[in-house]
């Protein structure tokens, strides 16, 4: 029995009452933008968190419940260097003990004070370069990571007000001040994106669809999309804490659907007029069709997204909550204030049309077989073994040098040089250790006064000192209780680099094995690089439940949406060959260095952590968007004329210019993200951009066809025993060959 769906009958609704539907959508902008403008900023946050409790969390919450330290403050530094003056100089100290000053003078709510140390406070040795021309002042946020974070700005001021004074460079760097750095660095990228991608989004628009006025709407309804999911995103963040990426995921997805979504149903009315049909008519139809697969492309794309969820980090939370509201967003708009938009303006979508291209857009008509890609897939079905063969050895190709990935993070020795927290870091790299603002953090649980244990502490302090990678331990903290003790260790170089990774490594799985057998205490090893280490890990483990995951929805899906066991098995195939050639392609641009210069990147010795699994899961499910639509027009034609190579064709000829077109605005969009500065922003709006690019050419519009042509009605075999899968194909359509009556 075959399931009805209501998009007809939504979409008839909408475009019969348009300035009711219109209204209503108003109203939820306003509301959604009212969120986005009181809730947004209290719903999102800056911090880094797994939603698990690994070994990093452990050390925090016994240091956190001892009374050890409050953890939640970020260590901040600030690296004052003279060319002229040491510190044994008056000068010099008149320098340090006024800024000292000065950042005191914030107050408690801002720095905690009782944390704020320099060298002549101090005398601290680890406080001053070998040469005495450069110093340090450290200090402790007050609050949480969240508070440092807004409040870093003030101390960034302080330090500012105090350069400028002859003979001395004064920098400050450190967790809250990275993070500032990021984060203005984010939204620097964030508005280069827009910038780059919306203007040739709207050139491609135009080209595609061959007037102006109907290229706007698209680009009306990725705003509302956006806006909407923006809005709840809001509501969702003061229930669950969502990272402050979610504005840039919601921003990049939410320009490339709803500019998607819209392309398709708006075609497809076009379409459905220059046949004959009536406006309500051709609208209802749009929705029965293209509205329809743009519901199961988009559940496809949530479902594929869910796998992001799995994930327990916040990072990967956060992205897939966010990408998965703009989604659902874009289906709302696209089933209701799409058709209402349409309702109101007819035949007028065609207005403006731009001279020699605008005419034969409005009226194209897939039925004839005729035009550009009608010969293109007539050619790859004429030689589908040598399509197959050259496409897919082509990916293969490209596969290859993904065996070699070497994934990691991008610390902040990969940010552009201008930036101040980058320049101290450069100091304290050559003078100091980084590892002064990122320590590893040892923890010690059990009891610390005992002989076993401290015995234990001095073998781990010898085999520290033996390690060039580590500088000089700190005191040793002990709680109240002598419960528990922490042991800082600075570890030279940048917390995300291969050298403190690797020391880290060696701290956690041999040096403290090697300290602490059998004196019946539980070691910790927490800080930034520990952090760094367990999200690796976390990246790891979760691919082997994600991968499955998606891969096994997404096959559920279009084995239900087109009632075959083949087709899925192949598309999965396809897929995951596009998805393999773009991690082969990062590898070789950032990581090999492969033609990064011509294409302005920053040549990174390691592809960032989290970039496969994330590219994985928004890939598989916005390939699947193209998958959907072509397969609809092919099923639709198939069921009509019941001939495999005529059906093919006509999907190819019907969906062409648009999936190329969509793919284009989602290259732009993406690259334009790509433009930006961070070298993780660069790999994955590339890494997004060049797969979109090898799905919607190579895989669409050669693989597809070709495999399709060999495989004949075998395409839409079903097995006997799965004959009780609901039915929810798209209707066939009834061609009309009447001219369309001008609408008023």
């Amino acid at each position: 029995m075959a399931m009805t769906f209501s998009t007809e009958n939504l979409a008839r609704s909408s475009a019969t009452h348009p300035w009711r539907v219109v209204a209503i959508w108003v109203v939820i902008f306003v509301v959604a933008a009212y969120l986005v403008a009181t809730l947004f900023e209290d719903g999102t946050t800056t911090k880094f968190v797994f939603t698990g409790n690994p070994e990093v969390n452990q050390a925090l919450d016994l240091l956190e419940e001892s009374g050890i330290r409050d953890v939640t403050g970020t260590n901040e530094i600030v690296v004052i260097q003279s060319s002229t003056y040491t510190v044994d100089d008056p000068q010099y100290r008149q320098v340090v003990e006024t800024l000292t000053l000065n950042l005191a003078m914030l107050g408690p709510d801002i720095i905690r004070l009782e944390t704020m140390a320099n060298f002549y406070s101090t005398g601290a040795p680890p406080l001053v370069s070998n040469d005495r021309t450069a110093t340090l002042i450290s200090f402790v946020m007050a609050g949480d990571f969240d508070d440092n974070s807004k409040n870093i700005s003030d101390v960034v001021d302080v330090v500012h007000a105090a350069q400028g004074q002859e003979g001395f460079e004064i920098l400050i760097t450190g967790q809250a001040t990275i993070g500032l750095d990021q984060r203005e660095l984010g939204q620097e990228d964030l508005e280069k994106g827009e910038m780059f991608g919306v203007p040739i989004a709207l050139v491609i628009l135009v080209v595609v669809l061959g007037a102006l006025l109907v290229a706007v709407v698209p680009l009306v309804m990725a705003v509302v999309s956006i806006v909407l999911a923006l809005g709840a995103s809001a509501l969702v963040g003061q229930v669950f804490e969502l990272s402050f990426f979610v504005s840039n995921i919601i921003t990049m997805i939410g320009l490339a659907v709803g500019i998607d979504y819209s392309l398709f149903v708006v075609s497809r009315y076009r379409e459905e007029r220059n046949r004959g049909k009536e406006k309500i008519d051709a609208i209802g139809h749009a929705g029965a069709t293209a509205t329809r697969a743009v519901v199961f492309s988009g559940m496809t794309v949530v479902l594929a997204l869910v796998g992001m969820l799995l994930i327990p980090f916040n990072i990967f939370i956060s992205i897939g909550i966010g990408a998965i509201l703009v989604v659902l967003a874009a289906m709302a708009a696209a089933m209701t204030l799409l058709p209402a938009i349409l309702g109101i303006m007819g035949d007028k979508v065609n207005s403006l049309r731009i001279p020699f291209i605008g005419r034969g857009q409005a009226t194209f008509d897939p039925s004839v077989s005729s035009g550009f890609w009608d010969r293109v897939v007539r050619i790859v079905m004429a030689q589908p073994v040598i399509s197959l063969l050259v496409t897919g050895g082509l990916l293969v190709a490209l596969v290859i040098p993904f065996f070699g990935i070497n994934t990691g993070f991008a610390g902040i020795s990969t940010f552009p040089d201008h930036l101040e927290s980058k320049q101290a870091f450069l100091v304290l790299d050559e003078k100091f250790s980084f590892g002064e603002v990122t320590p590893a953090e040892i923890v010690i649980e059990g009891d610390i006064a005992s002989p076993t244990v401290q015995a234990g502490i001095d073998r781990l302090r010898a085999l520290l000192a033996a390690d060039e990678v580590f500088g000089e331990p700190r005191e040793l903290e002990v709680s109240a209780s002598g419960r528990v003790a922490l042991l800082s260790v600075p570890v030279n170089g940048d917390s995300a680099g291969d050298a403190a990774i690797a020391a880290v490594t060696r701290l956690d799985e041999m040096y403290v094995e090697e300290a602490f057998p059998g004196s019946g205490a539980n070691v910790y090893v927490g800080g930034e690089t520990a952090f760094n280490i367990e999200f690796f890990a976390v990246s790891i483990r979760s691919a082997w439940i994600v991968f499955p995951f998606v891969l096994g929805i997404s096959f559920l899906l279009l084995t239900v949406v087109f009632r075959s066991i083949l087709l899925p098995i192949k598309a999965i195939i396809l897929n995951m060959l596009a998805v393999g050639a773009t991690y082969g392609i990062l590898v070789l641009v950032f990581q090999e260095g492969f033609l990064a210069s011509t294409f302005g990147f920053q040549e990174s010795p390691i592809v960032e952590a989290w970039i496969p699994l994330f590219l994985f899961t928004i890939l598989f499910g916005l390939s699947m968007d193209y998958h959907v639509f072509l397969l609809s027009r092919i099923r639709e034609r198939f069921d009509q004329t019941q001939d495999n190579v005529e059906a093919v064709a006509f999907g190819i000829r019907s969906t062409g210019r648009l999936i190329t077109g969509a793919a284009l605005i989602m290259v732009a969009v993406f690259w334009g993200f790509a433009a930006g500065s961070m070298v993780g922003l660069q790999q994955m709006g590339f890494g997004l951009g060049v797969a979109i690019l090898l799905d919607a050419s190579i895989v669409r519009m050669v693989m597809v066809p070709a495999s399709m042509r060999l495989l004949g009605k075998w395409n839409w075999y079903l097995p006997s025993w799965l004959e009780w899968i609901p039915n929810v194909r798209f209707e066939p359509e009834v061609l009309a060959a009447a001219p369309a009556p001008a609408d008023d």
